[in-house]
């Protein structure tokens, strides 16, 4: 029985680079379904993509994830495969795949991408979904194929981790930043709501939030519809993170933030 293959990437929808993948794994796994997490990742955006496949792996099906978001397409770069409890993931070694696959708990095994008879030859080097990491996604899963084939087995520790920034809580200030802006302006942190409790901040209350340099009062709510229309909040959002938001708004720009904004939650002691 084939498995799944969930597939993100950076490619968008302008050109045919999505359609061109799905047909590569359409041809190789007729029997697969594909899910899209998401093409709208920014080009070349490899923290944003690592962030979005971690966001979403939990939800996905057991089976395989394709993520292609790879700025140095055709350079020494490596493609991989990794093993996991929860499945294989396909992609390359450049960070993208590390938090994903930490998540799930961790790799088994890690084998480079190098076997001629599993890569679709082609004159340029540009196209690794199509090329090599489409059919090795592919061949997993139809099952017909195993890991070692792909080729060549590396060392765990020696693929590229993805740094992802920690809060910090320094006199009575947990300084975080803002991880991902979501189309409709929401702002998540990555800060969880235990931190802001562990602060003296509770669900319901105001919080102090600085942002950037400016200091805000916000209510701590549950729903948008808790505050005013147009008005600022606090909230769990529905990855267990606390995050900015405006009601009927954008938190970007009524902030001013953006990815990596330094968000400061301050206690009220």
């Amino acid at each position: 029985m084939s498995l799944p293959i969930s597939f993100l990437s950076d490619f968008g929808y302008q050109d045919e680079f999505v359609g061109v993948v799905h047909g590569v794994l359409a041809r190789i796994a007729p029997n697969s379904r594909i899910i899209d997490i998401s093409h709208g990742v920014a080009p070349g955006d490899v923290r944003a993509g690592a962030l979005t496949l971690m966001r979403a792996i939990q939800y996905l099906p057991q089976g395989v994830a394709l993520a292609v978001v790879d700025p140095g397409v055709g350079t020494a770069r490596t493609p991989i495969a990794a093993e996991t409890p929860w499945g294989f993931f396909v992609g390359p070694d450049n960070g993208l795949l590390s938090p994903a696959v930490a998540m799930v708990g961790g790799a088994t095994r890690i084998v480079t991408i190098e076997n001629p008879d599993l890569v679709i030859p082609s004159e340029g080097a540009t196209f690794d979904g199509r090329d090599r990491f489409g059919p090795a996604a592919a061949a997993l899963a139809t099952g017909e194929v195993g890991l070692s084939d792909l080729g060549s087995e590396v060392d765990p520790s020696g693929v590229m981790p993805l740094m992802l920034p920690l809060s910090h809580l320094e006199g009575g200030i947990l300084a975080g930043q803002a991880w991902w802006i979501d189309r409709f302006g929401n702002a998540q942190t990555n800060v969880s709501p235990e931190e802001l409790n562990a602060l003296g901040i509770q669900p319901g209350s105001e919080v102090t939030v600085k942002v950037e340099s400016r200091d805000h009062t916000l209510p701590w709510v549950a729903a948008y519809g808790d505050a005013e229309p147009g008005k600022p909040l606090v909230h769990v959002d529905s990855y267990g993170l606390i995050a900015l938001a405006v009601r009927e708004g954008r938190a970007d720009e009524w902030f001013g933030l953006s990815e990596g904004t330094v968000i400061s939650f301050i206690s009220p002691d």
